[in-house]
């Protein structure tokens, strides 16, 4: 008998490319669920943050919804959280795109890409590791992801494991402890963003 897939909870606050997500994630080899359920997430063996669109829409909407609890209680848990774009700018402590404060479960705020640059980025950029974590050993350093986005995280260095540029230089991959994160989306970024997922599921109990 094959061992049983783990469960994955992607967290449904109504912004985000939820299904793609959930389909990466599937070809991983988990058994993703979309949901907005809490207490359905908080049985889960790990949560994706997902997100497309404005901070402060997205922290009302997660608090409203008592997700903001759901994610509390998964870090104090230690049960794997991946955020992934804007699912990563509210893990940081706040953002200059709004006025909510954002999870603060990693240290840094985000900032507005500078004016010398289009924006929003939209398209592939390279990565440079600047860190060992398990998420990105198998993935070669300076390889492209794709990245849609008007603002960035500018993180404690001690938590960057990615960075990129594209006018300033920025956090493209972070974690800490249980938490790990990226600026650009895996599920739209070919093979490379899969082996990210099939990382991150490897990786769960």
């Amino acid at each position: 008998m094959s061992p049983a897939r783990p469960t994955v909870a992607v967290l449904d606050y109504g912004l985000g490319n939820l299904r793609s997500v959930a389909r990466a994630l599937e070809h991983a080899g988990a058994r993703a669920v979309v949901t907005g359920d809490p207490g359905e997430a908080g049985r889960a063996n790990a949560l994706v943050l997902p997100g497309v669109g404005a901070f402060d829409a997205c922290m009302a909407t997660v608090r409203a919804t008592g997700l903001e609890d759901a994610v509390r209680d998964a870090v104090a848990r230690e049960v794997p959280v991946f955020g992934v774009c804007l699912g990563m700018q509210v893990l940081f402590e706040g953002s200059e795109e709004g006025r909510e404060p954002g999870l603060a479960l990693l240290p840094g705020r985000v900032r507005r890409l500078p004016d010398s640059v289009k924006v929003p980025h939209m398209g592939w950029n390279e990565v440079r590791w600047t860190a060992d974590h398990p998420l990105v050993r198998d993935v070669p350093s300076g390889t492209r992801f794709y990245f849609v986005h008007s603002y960035a995280p500018q993180p404690d260095p001690a938590v960057t494991v990615g960075e990129t540029t594209y006018g300033v230089t920025f956090a493209a991959v972070v974690a800490q402890g249980a938490v790990v994160a990226t600026q650009f989306h895996p599920e739209k970024s070919g093979a490379a963003g899969l082996a990210l997922y099939g990382a991150f599921v490897k990786g769960l109990p």
